[in-house]
């Protein structure tokens, strides 16, 4: 399953000019609200026009702008879970997911009976919209979807608007059927937790252009831009400079670190994640710090310092509830491993 997207339009607020290739796999749209993710598949699915570009599944030519080529979203043979699911509110569950059902009167009967069971759906086939769940929803417009053959899974925010509970079980019931569609979806989301536990890999949105792309595990530890950072949940990013071969000057905590890799000459950013901090007086780049806040949080404690060098802004950090219960409070240092150093671009 290969779909190639070379797309650019005028929108109100900015310009969307987005373009990747993605092949047997599950390709997530990151990125914060407004950024031009759900208008990129609208646009792929055909519900909009792109000003200019091309779309490309399987080798089917869905978008040319040159040739003036755009095919109809019924032609396109894509599955579009929409964020609110768009069902039916005047048809039944079982209307409508037959309704999508392709194939003679018994294959489509054969199609409605598996996905009812597959979505845990009987007893409900003769309900409306109106009288579901949520989640009982987006399971009928999932159904709905599977009985249509598609080729192309695109999917919306897809769990915006369930409790984590559901949004958990439905996750793992859509892991199984990305593997029916050997993988190949794109998946919007804002949701950082959720692309990771899903995708493949990651394109980052911001203001319609792609800031970053690439495999989830190295996209998340190593992001490259401060958009990407953000998004993919770096909470402590400075300014930085390079001042050595080996070390850097990060501005914002007015404090000089020591690095194991090649710096680039045109450094403007750092960043290092909030698990990857340390409570500790060994090592290099151990800093005094002073305590400004601890919230508990389910699992961790939270911590907001700052470093005594008198830095601008604060720093955060997690630790085990164990590990501070019995930590030393006062004379507090804090170690940034140099190893965690994330070099960025603006």
């Amino acid at each position: 399953m290969d779909l190639s997207v070379s797309i650019r339009k005028k929108l109100r607020d900015f310009f969307l000019d987005v373009s990747f290739q993605t092949s047997n796999e599950i390709f997530a749209l990151l990125g914060a609200s407004g950024s031009g993710k759900s208008m990129t598949l609208k646009i792929i699915a055909g519900i909009e026009t792109p000003d200019e570009g091309k779309i490309i599944l399987n080798g089917r030519v869905l978008f040319d702008s040159e040739k003036k080529l755009n095919l109809p979203p019924q032609s396109r043979r894509l599955g579009y879970l929409f964020q609110n699911y768009a069902l039916f509110p005047n048809m039944t569950v079982a209307e409508n997911i037959l309704f999508a059902a392709v194939g003679n009167r018994n294959e489509k009967l054969c199609s409605l009976d598996e996905n009812l069971k597959r979505f845990q759906l009987r007893g409900l086939e003769n309900s409306y919209p109106h009288e579901l769940s949520g989640g009982q929803q987006q399971r009928v417009a999932l159904a709905r979807i599977l009985t249509s053959h598609a080729e192309f899974l695109l999917l919306d925010e897809p769990f915006s608007a369930l409790d984590s509970y559901l949004k958990w079980n439905l996750e793992l019931e859509l892991a199984e059927i990305f593997k029916s569609y050997n993988g190949a979806a794109i998946l919007v989301s804002h949701d950082r937790d959720e692309v990771f536990r899903l995708a493949d890999k990651i394109a980052v949105l911001n203001q319609g252009k792609i800031d970053a792309i690439n495999g989830k595990h190295e996209l998340f530890d190593n992001p490259q831009t401060v958009s990407a950072a953000i998004l993919t949940g770096c909470k402590n990013i400075s300014s930085a400079k390079k001042i050595a071969d080996d070390k850097i000057f990060a501005e914002d905590w007015q404090v000089t670190l020591s690095v194991n890799k090649k710096i680039p000459d045109d450094l403007k950013f750092i960043g290092i994640h909030s698990h990857a901090l340390e409570v500790s007086r060994t090592g290099e780049n151990i800093f005094p710090a002073e305590l400004v806040q601890e919230i508990e949080d389910t699992r961790s404690i939270i911590l907001t310092v700052k470093l005594v060098a008198d830095g601008k802004n604060l720093i955060r950090l997690e630790v085990g509830k164990n590990f501070w219960r019995n930590a030393k409070r006062d004379d507090l240092c804090i170690k940034i491993p140099p190893e965690k150093i994330i070099f960025l671009n603006g």
